[in-house]
């Protein structure tokens, strides 16, 4: 009955998008490919409106993983070399007034489930003209209000990062060891001014929604102010700053949000235990309370781009009273971009995270990453990438499956976007 219910849908939403003539152009859409890689925040341009449009997109890759792994137990599962499980993404598009866009996208096939199922949507509004005509229109000029169950814009990393199948703005493999990523039910409000981005808002703190437990949540609030300008010819800056604070959540999500898994399979799993499907990141455990800064820098200079990241994640347990605790998130990348239209590209990162486990007594433990490689777009909405990866865990208790762990080895990944 469920997959009846997704191919009815599906085909629906392509005969309606036909009729409408899918290949003009939505308001204020981040186009999916390679004309995507440097935008970030949504932008406003000045596409007009005439009627109702239906857009349908899709992402899928395929990787093909010759990962090898250890620890001090000697007790992990025996790698191979070959295809890991395809993943899938669709997205449902519909300008539906004037300044009014909504978003659906749904994950086909994961590392984690199998099966369809939606990751969320959102309303977008940049004009308030369906109300009344030129309702607030000085302000909603430099404005975006975003409403749903989606990705929350908290930090810079998550535009690059690699969503399920949707894996084009990401120049390797992996994403972040912490990789700060959820769907929340919230609102966002942005407004941009001169070079300037100023962007706040809450969500419910919730990945799951329910109203059986009333008491157990505050709202979460979000926060991120940036500047972002060309400043001539061959030099782009953007630099930002973001929060995440909340007092009382029923659980953390920040960091375990992503429900479709890591693009390492398998990795540090030992014999005894099932599939980990956050295998090669880390969550660092915080219970109820969460505040949460990432700075985050891009500079472009010509052909070569660099993205930096510093986070500090602090939180607790206020139901146990537990002592909280600090984590410390360090990343940065280096891409060169060459050849025809930017056709290839060579990149280079590093990312380490640090600090103490759920036990308050235990010293600090650190996860260190490097990670290279080559990519190629074939076309604007096809592209390759070939990595190789290297990750230490270090100064895990004895006992732990962590101690003494690494993997390596080399990545491939074909990715379609459209």
């Amino acid at each position: 009955m469920k997959n009846r219910i997704i191919t009815t849908v599906f085909f629906l939403a392509i005969t309606i998008g036909f009729q409408n003539l899918v290949a003009q152009e939505l308001q204020n859409f981040v186009p999916r490919g390679k004309e995507s890689l440097t935008i970030f925040d949504p932008m406003k341009d000045d596409v007009p409106f005439d009627k109702l449009k239906v857009r349908i997109g899709g992402a899928f890759a395929l990787q093909f993983q010759g990962l090898n792994h250890s620890n001090d137990l000697n007790n992990l599962i025996e790698l191979g070399s070959d295809f890991n499980l395809p993943t899938a993404n669709m997205t449902i598009d519909a300008q539906l007034a004037d300044g009014l866009r909504v978003n659906l996208e749904l994950y086909l096939a994961s590392n984690h489930h199998h099966e369809t199922w939606v990751k969320g949507g959102y309303l977008q509004i940049d004009k308030l003209d369906f109300i009344s005509k030129g309702l607030l229109s000085n302000f909603m000029r430099n404005a975006t209000i975003k409403v749903g169950q989606m990705e929350n814009n908290y930090g810079d990393a998550h535009f690059r990062r690699s969503d399920n199948a949707n894996a084009f703005n990401n120049p390797f493999v992996g994403n972040y060891i912490l990789d700060a990523f959820v769907t929340e039910v919230g609102a966002e409000l942005y407004f941009v001014h001169n070079n300037f981005l100023f962007m706040g808002g809450f969500s419910n703190g919730k990945l799951n929604q329910d109203v059986t437990h009333p008491d157990a949540t505050t709202p979460a609030i979000i926060g991120k102010i940036g500047y972002n300008n060309q400043i001539n010819e061959d030099l782009r800056v953007r630099l930002t700053g973001s929060f995440y604070h909340s007092n009382k959540l029923r659980s953390v999500y920040l960091y375990s949000g992503d429900r479709t898994g890591s693009r390492f399979y398998n990795v540090i799993q030992t014999v005894d235990e099932d599939a980990d499907f956050r295998a090669g990141r880390f969550n660092p455990g915080f219970k109820s309370e969460l505040t949460a800064l990432m700075l985050n820098s891009f500079i472009k200079y010509k052909k070569l781009e660099f993205f930096g990241t510093y986070e500090n994640a602090n939180g607790g347990d206020s139901a146990t009273n537990s002592e909280s605790r600090t984590w410390n998130q360090i990343a940065g990348d280096v891409v060169y971009r060459f050849g025809y239209d930017d056709r290839f590209y060579l990149g280079a990162k590093y990312n380490t995270a640090s600090g103490k486990l759920l036990n308050t007594d235990a010293k600090k433990v650190s996860i260190n990453r490097v990670e290279a490689g080559f990519g190629w777009f074939l076309t604007n909405n096809v592209m390759s990438k070939l990595i190789y990866v290297n990750q230490d865990y270090n100064d895990f208790d004895a006992a732990s499956k962590y101690a003494g762990a690494n993997f390596k080895g080399i990545a491939f990944e074909a990715v379609i976007s459209f």
